[in-house]
């Protein structure tokens, strides 16, 4: 981290968690430049980085996370720090304010974070109106979709989000991941998650446009419950999964009190499990589902090691709170490095390399 990160995050670490992530929305809003998208002695465009996956040429494998731009503020600031693409959300059909403050803690002895957030959001109407304003423009934006918590058919919450945002979006993310919303990772059984994922592609195919659909799952899920996901994915011809989401899991913190907080635990602890949960879908999806792989990505070794493990793209959003905005620029030119010493013509070719491995250590 260089030294201006340094005084940026002592900086923003002075306020409370919330009061800074609304500061840093602000400052991209505004232009001001907050890191360096790329190594200055690399090309502009590393050939080897691209990744084409359902019908989107990605410049380069790394991407945003949801939860960060929860309101398609900032999505082309976030593509000019460096990132391949970037996804906004999770956006639900009515404005909701989300649970009672305080509800983020940093865990800084850990490089984590526990949120509790809820899907807090300004709902459909306000995201649509930025994205429609930004239409036309270069650069891969994902759409996040998600359910309002006192909703009488969740299900119609996500048919409303394709139907919605399918004209704008480069792809759709069903997020049923989240803890936060009482009730929501249920859906991730398998007799919900059927009638959930046949609604959503009878509403992809309605919609104007046909935008590839993925599915974002928890990593606290057994065998047996990602082998159904695995075969309700399959069945229903979803395009790709992300994973994944926040974990409920506490074990091996170094921090205090605050790992008693409620919520989802993100960050560099979450690495282990949720590589280990992307191993394993992709040996029971196979080789030609997408998956994305989040989950503690600090560093382009981290990155590395989810494309090793069976990701095609890779996303990040924790790790930028603990090493910087320049994060991304630095992980860009550590693949490109990598790829230049291992004479590789894609970054692709790593691709399932540690797979085996990952998927025995779930």
């Amino acid at each position: 981290m260089s030294v201006l990160d340094r005084l940026g995050q002592k900086l923003l670490f002075s306020f409370d968690p919330e009061t800074a992530h609304g500061m840093s929305i602000a400052a991209l809003r505004c232009g001001l430049p907050l890191g360096a998208p790329r190594d200055a002695r690399l090309p502009t465009h590393d050939a080897r980085l691209k990744v084409s996956l359902c019908g989107l040429d990605f410049p380069n494998p790394l991407g945003m996370a949801a939860g960060y731009d929860k309101n398609a503020e900032v999505p082309d600031a976030l593509l000019g720090l460096g990132f391949g693409f970037a996804e906004v959300g999770t956006i639900t059909p009515l404005p909701q304010s989300g649970n009672p403050k305080p509800r983020i803690f940093r865990l800084t002895a850990d490089e984590a974070v526990i949120n509790r957030l809820g899907f807090n959001n300004e709902g459909h109407a306000a995201a649509e109106k930025r994205l429609a304003a930004r239409k036309g423009r270069q650069g891969i934006v994902g759409v996040n979709i998600g359910a309002n918590k006192d909703s009488a058919d969740r299900i119609a919450d996500y048919e409303r989000g394709v139907a919605r945002f399918a004209p704008y979006a480069s792809y759709l993310t069903v997020n049923i991941s989240s803890p936060n919303t009482p009730g929501l990772r249920n859906m991730q059984a398998r007799e919900q998650l059927g009638e959930l994922l046949s609604r959503v592609m009878a509403a992809r195919a309605a919609a104007t446009a046909q935008r590839p659909i993925f599915l974002k799952i928890a990593p606290d899920l057994v065998e047996a419950e990602l082998e159904d996901i695995a075969a309700e994915v399959s069945e229903k011809k979803i395009d790709g999964v992300i994973v994944s989401n926040t974990t409920l899991a506490r074990t091996g913190l170094w921090s205090g009190g605050l790992a008693n907080e409620t919520g989802g635990l993100s960050g560099k602890p979450l690495f282990e499990r949720s590589t280990a949960v992307l191993a394993r879908m992709r040996k029971l999806l196979g080789p030609q589902m997408a998956i994305i792989g989040v989950g503690g990505v600090d560093s382009a070794e981290a990155a590395l090691e989810k494309i090793r493990a069976g990701a095609d793209l890779v996303q990040l959003y924790t790790g930028m709170i603990y090493a910087g905005p320049a994060l991304p620029g630095r992980i860009i030119a550590g693949m490109a490095r990598l790829a230049e010493r291992e004479r590789l013509k894609s970054i692709g070719e790593l691709r399932d390399s540690g797979c085996a491995h990952w998927s025995e250590r779930l």
